[in-house]
Parts: structure tokens; C-alpha cells; sequence
């Protein structure tokens, strides 16, 4: 079983991966083998961007493609493209592909204009801003995979952006029902579960 069902005709799997692991450039067919690999590069994307070249300006919905192409270019052909085909977990749809497009249209607009950069916000103002956007990003889940880990990746370049660290997600990871839950809530835009989340992530 994968971690989300996937469908439509780039549903690819790694030949000799026993469909665990998604068609790679590498030539990966062992599940550790790739998460390791997904992770040393994304600890690569952490150094240079809140290091070195933190944005001071509105985050742009161009930014976070460029984002995930740079983490996973390297890994997979589609790094930085929108899915195109439909995802879901359990039985909670993301949205459907063919409306991403028009959906980050509208997260830049709503979430990314009006919440980057980040630079002055105090604590219960980007306590808001990153739970909102959190919410919405997953919700439109616009990549074939790293939707979670690139939408932590943007909370902690608006946190930074904030002048604080990057947010300890342990609570997240030790809480995942209650976590995603929180994220459901957020279709009805009740952000407040995902501010109590987020607020745990940032003060621990």
C-alpha cells in the first residue's frame, strides 16, 4: 500500500520496488533508500534558503515550485509540475487536479500575498498566518509527492521570516490523527485546531 492512492496514467512505479517506490532518475527501488535520499536533499534546500538566500519579499506560488523542483529535480522527472492526476488519503479527496492551477491562483492571492513576507509579525499574528496557509497548501496538495514536507518547508521560511526558528513539528508527528483532523476542520475554515497545532510547533 502506498501512502496516498494515486491514479491516472502517471501513477509510475519503480521497476523491482514492488509499486513502494515512485519512477525515479536514480534507479531507487528500496523505500528507505529514497526517503533517505529525499531527505538529504531537502536538508540542502533548508541551508541555502534560510541561510543564505531567505526571501524578503511576498512569497510567490513561482517560489514554491521552484522550491520543489530544486529539492526533487535531481529525484524525479516531475519535480516543480502540478499533478496531474487525482490524490487522496484514506478516504479524504485532495482537490482535484484539474483545479489546482486555478487554486493556487487563489492561494497566492488570499494566503501568500497577505501573509508574506512574514518580517514583523508578532507571535499570535504568524501563529494565524502559517496555520492558515498550512491548511490551504495541503488542502490543494498541487505535487505528485512532498506536499507535507514543502508545506512545513514554507512554514518555517514565513517563521524565520518572523524572526523565530523553525518550528519543532514533534507534536505533529506524534499526533497525526488529531493533526489531520485539524486539517479537515480547515474546509469548513475553522483554522483554530491548526493554530493550536502550529503554536505547540513554534513554543516548543
Amino acid at each position: 500500500m502506498t501512502k496516498y492512492e494515486i491514479g491516472g496514467s502517471q501513477s509510475l512505479y519503480q521497476a523491482g520496488s514492488n509499486d513502494q517506490v515512485l519512477a525515479n532518475k536514480l534507479g531507487i527501488t528500496d523505500i528507505a533508500d529514497i526517503d533517505e535520499a529525499e531527505l538529504v536533499l531537502l536538508g540542502k534546500l533548508y541551508e541555502d534558503v534560510l541561510l543564505n538566500n531567505l526571501p524578503l519579499n511576498s512569497i510567490t506560488v513561482t517560489d514554491i515550485k521552484t522550491w520543489h523542483r530544486r529539492w526533487l529535480g535531481n529525484v524525479y522527472e516531475w519535480a516543480g509540475d502540478e499533478r496531474s492526476v487525482n490524490m487522496s488519503k484514506g478516504d479524504f479527496p485532495f482537490a482535484a487536479a484539474g483545479q489546482i492551477s486555478q487554486l493556487l491562483n487563489k492561494f497566492e492571492q488570499d494566503c501568500l500575498n497577505n501573509y508574506t513576507p512574514s518580517i514583523g509579525l508578532n507571535n499570535e499574528s504568524i501563529i494565524e498566518a502559517i496555520a492558515v496557509t498550512h491548511i490551504e497548501f495541503i488542502l490543494i496538495h498541487p505535487f505528485r509527492d512532498g506536499n507535507g514536507r514543502l508545506s512545513r518547508f514554507l512554514a518555517d521560511v514565513m517563521a524565520v521570516q518572523a524572526g523565530l526558528q523553525p518550528l519543532d513539528y514533534t507534536s505533529w508527528d506524534q499526533n497525526k490523527n488529531e493533526y489531520f483532523a485539524a486539517i479537515q476542520q480547515g474546509m469548513a475554515m475553522n483554522y483554530e485546531p491548526m493554530k493550536a497545532w502550529v503554536k505547540r510547533a513554534i513554543e516548543a
